[in-house]
């Protein structure tokens, strides 16, 4: 009578797990069905909240369903991915949030979850250069005049950043790294206020996200150098670090969307499609623009390698460096 109980539970069982993995199936071949969350680790007006409602808007018209910001500040992103990869795997919660959440984060942050290992990267979205930007009395023309005057006033140059450990931070350090100049680091809560001291002669210079360009053009800052591969389309006269002979210290911030294990490919696939479609419109581009950013649509296996290989230099950037939020 057990026997035949346990065979009767046992196909029971079988039948049970088809029928979900059908209906989750039908779930997915529907999506979306309803509307979808982006959960954004940032206060609203930064430049990954802006972000995500610019695409919200072309998503929501895309998909024929909202797509609502839902903003979760803390711990440089790690509130707003430790609530994704609690959530489920349908496609209907994802993360927007700059790559620093997946390949810094780690190694600045104790938690109880690796980003790598719980979420699934659907694609990246965007990218910014960082500006190296100093106030207008440090008596240097460009990076590489920079590098000079740290290497001759030892001790006498200082920077700001938005906070220890964010990407300006990590960027700036690069640059000491790569250079062999010290210069005294000044945290403050976000790029604005970095800014606004150096503007006002308090700290020489700054690895500025692009909240800087009005500034730049107004004669308020000076723009000595692009932490980039390339020249900015915003500057285009303006050197790289690279062609002024400082090889290695380029570091762009780069924007991009995760999602909780188990999603389906297709929800993936879709979404990528629809991304790559929305972030060419003028309007887009121009909105991008005014962040001082460029859309980067990028499919998850390109962003996988991205993820991987930044968090190899970020990794072994933050260990030498001894950087700590602590």
């Amino acid at each position: 009578m057990t026997r035949v109980f346990s065979r009767a539970f046992a196909g029971a069982s079988a039948a049970l797990c088809l029928l979900a993995a059908g209906m989750q199936a039908h779930a997915q071949a529907s999506w979306p069905a309803r509307p979808i969350r982006l959960v954004v680790g940032f206060a609203p007006g930064g430049t990954t909240d802006v972000m995500a409602r610019t695409m919200s808007q072309v998503l929501t018209e895309a998909l024929g369903q909202s797509v609502i910001v839902d903003n979760k500040p803390g711990a440089s992103g790690n509130v707003a991915a430790q609530e994704v990869i609690k959530a489920a795997p349908d496609g209907y919660t994802l993360l927007v949030a700059p790559t620093s959440v997946e390949t810094a984060n780690p190694s600045l942050f104790k938690a109880s979850f690796h980003p790598a290992k719980d979420m699934t990267a659907v694609g990246a979205v965007g990218r910014s250069a960082m500006y190296v930007v100093s106030k207008n009395a440090l008596d240097v023309k460009d990076a590489k005049g920079l590098v000079a005057y740290g290497k001759a006033n030892p001790g006498k140059l200082s920077y700001a950043s938005a906070g220890t450990g964010t990407p300006p931070h990590l960027a700036a350090e690069l640059f000491k790294q790569q250079t062999g100049i010290f210069a005294t680091h000044i945290p403050y809560r976000g790029a604005a206020p970095a800014l606004q001291d150096v503007m006002a002669g308090q700290v020489d210079y700054v690895f500025d996200p692009g909240i800087a360009f009005p500034h730049i053009r107004t004669n308020k800052v000076k723009l000595l150098g692009v932490a980039s591969s390339k020249r900015s389309p915003f500057f285009p006269d303006t050197p790289t670090l690279a062609e002024q002979g400082i090889e290695g210290a380029e570091m762009d911030i780069w924007f991009g969307v995760w999602a909780p294990n188990g999603i389906s490919p297709e929800v993936i696939a879709r979404l990528n499609r629809e991304l790559a479609r929305a972030l060419v419109q003028p309007a887009i581009v121009k909105r991008f623009a005014d962040l001082g950013a460029e859309p980067a649509p990028m499919d998850a296996v390109a962003f996988r390698k991205l993820l991987d290989d930044e968090g190899k230099v970020l990794t072994a950037l933050i260990k030498d460096r001894k950087v700590s939020v602590d």
